[in-house]
């Protein structure tokens, strides 16, 4: 198969596409036809060896990158029930100790992979996977539940769009605070129960009146002065 691989950690020159082997189907693994690979910050901080050894394992080249991505299901493994060939779905995995998405096909453990919801595009599935997951766990770790207040600052970007939706589906009351006219119009649509613009409107007096006992929760997605 092809992919986009390295022979050594250091900048974009580096990145050379070649034939590598099909990665070999584990009896939990999902083997995936990419036909979508998200492309993210963390990429450049992985080719540049920022991630070496940190999950325990030694790196290996060819190094093939990626961690998310969307596709169909080629073949499983003897223990996976819940996936067939033939299956549109989609996969965030790290580490990726059988390499990368960056490549023709990828293989993961099962339980890294979804069915593509009938209402995404396999674009949308192919790199929503760990921006929708870093929202999750921001949730999770403010301890969000039905009925509470949220500012999710950063509301517009990549991981606060997500965190729009998925606190809304946990039966929150959203305040976003977004970047820009668009932004704004963006977190509008996506549900959000009040939006102010992060860059001219009082943030401070916007979240005293979307909620005047004080905000339950507050996840900050953005940083700056």
């Amino acid at each position: 198969m092809q992919a986009a691989a390295i022979d050594r950690f250091g900048g974009a020159e580096l990145i050379t596409v070649r034939a590598v082997p099909v990665p070999e189907v584990g009896p939990s693994d999902v083997l995936i036809r990419v036909e979508v690979a998200g492309v993210a910050s963390w990429d450049a901080l992985e080719r540049e060896g920022r991630y070496d050894g940190a999950f325990g394992m030694p790196s290996t080249f060819p190094y093939v990158l990626g961690w998310d991505c969307a596709g169909a299901v080629v073949a499983v493994g003897g223990r996976v029930s819940r996936f067939k060939e033939g299956d549109r779905v989609y996969a965030a995995s790290m580490p990726v100790p059988k390499g990368g998405t960056y490549a023709t096909y990828a293989v993961t453990d099962a339980d890294n992979v979804s069915l593509i919801p009938a209402k995404l595009t396999i674009e949308q599935a192919g790199v929503m996977g760990w921006d929708a997951l870093t929202a999750l766990s921001g949730l999770e770790e403010v301890g969000l539940k039905q009925g509470d207040t949220i500012m999710i600052f950063g509301a517009s970007g990549g991981i606060g769009h997500m965190a729009i939706q998925l606190a809304k589906r946990l039966g929150a009351r959203v305040l976003a605070v977004a970047s820009g006219d668009d932004g704004v119009a963006l977190s509008q649509r996506l549900g959000a129960d009040a939006v102010v613009n992060g860059r001219k409107d009082d943030v401070v007096a916007a979240a005293r009146e979307f909620a005047a006992g004080g905000l339950d929760a507050a996840l900050v997605t953005a940083s700056g002065e």
